[in-house]
């Protein structure tokens, strides 16, 4: 296991989405055979109270696009909460080191609870200062589909 106390390169999520990020990953099918690539553009802004909003535009192989409006919040010394306009609920995380762990349930036909699936999302601070993010998509504990990114803050 690694250790979530004692790094150096501590993870603060509204840190690193402050600003603009993108990502390149890969969707896996729950055998982890991949089904298409996924690439974020994200653009978020902190207020005085700390508190992040963030754009975030995902865009998929087979052309179809996306944008997920996020708001977080610090809920405590390393704990988060978050909303998104696709979120049913709200989004709780704990970061610790370099590690940023949070559960949240995708509204994939708002309104339609039968659809929603939840994702369980690891978030790595690498020594390259890029994150990586494990993403499982499940629904009644099956894991339905995974998704490897990598988020980088642009050059400039």
């Amino acid at each position: 296991a690694i250790p979530l106390d004692g790094t150096t390169t501590a993870f603060d999520p509204l840190v690193f989405f402050d600003g603009a990020t993108t990502s390149r990953g890969v969707m896996e099918d729950r055998s982890g055979a991949p089904t298409q690539w996924v690439q974020t553009d994200c653009h978020g802004t902190r207020d005085a109270s700390g508190r992040l909003t963030m754009s975030q535009r995902l865009s998929f192989q087979d052309g179809t696009t996306q944008t997920r409006d996020w708001t977080m919040w610090r809920d405590g010394p390393d704990r988060y909460l978050a909303t998104a306009n696709d979120m049913a609920g709200t989004a709780a995380g704990q970061a610790g080191g370099r590690i940023f762990h949070w559960q949240w349930v995708l509204a994939r036909q708002p309104g339609n609870a039968l659809m929603d699936v939840t994702m369980n999302q690891w978030m790595y601070r690498m020594d390259d200062g890029s994150v990586l993010i494990r993403t499982t998509i499940g629904k009644m504990g099956i894991i339905l589909a995974e998704v490897t990114e990598q988020f980088v803050k642009p050059a400039g």
